[in-house]
């Protein structure tokens, strides 16, 4: 089944984005972590059956920097939890779709993700994700 896991917002100040929520939500970001391979810091909130994830540059350089550059602070992506990533990725080639990468990839929360180009899913950055085993 899938289902909305989190939803990715760019930001150029976690720690004021991160304040907002604060007082929106009633508690800030339960977890921070940074994944260098993407160049970015990520800043989890719990939000009901979902999260928010603040996604922070590390440098200019990094896609959510560019991201950033050219729209600005906002809505950078919407990720959905699938049971079995790698038959996911299958189903959606034989679709006609093409994913980012030739194969999921580590990403932050202790997932295995993917993401389809927002051209093909009329402006909307789609990842996809499934949640590994730390020893994975």
């Amino acid at each position: 089944m899938i289902r909305l896991e989190h939803i990715g917002i760019a930001v150029r100040d976690a720690a004021a984005v991160a304040s907002l929520y604060e007082q929106l939500l009633g508690h800030g970001p339960y977890k921070a972590e940074t994944v260098e391979r993407e160049g970015v810091r990520t800043h989890f909130i719990q939000a009901g059956t979902a999260k928010l994830e603040l996604l922070e540059a590390l440098g200019p350089d990094s896609p959510v920097a560019k991201y950033l550059e050219r729209r600005g602070e906002g809505l950078h992506h919407l990720a959905f939890e699938v049971d079995d990533i790698h038959a996911e990725m299958q189903r959606l080639r034989d679709l006609g779709f093409t994913p980012l990468s030739d194969e999921p990839r580590p990403g932050a929360d202790g997932k295995l993700i993917f993401f389809l180009h927002p051209k093909q899913t009329h402006g909307v950055l789609v990842e996809f994700c499934q949640s590994v085993d730390a020893g994975s």
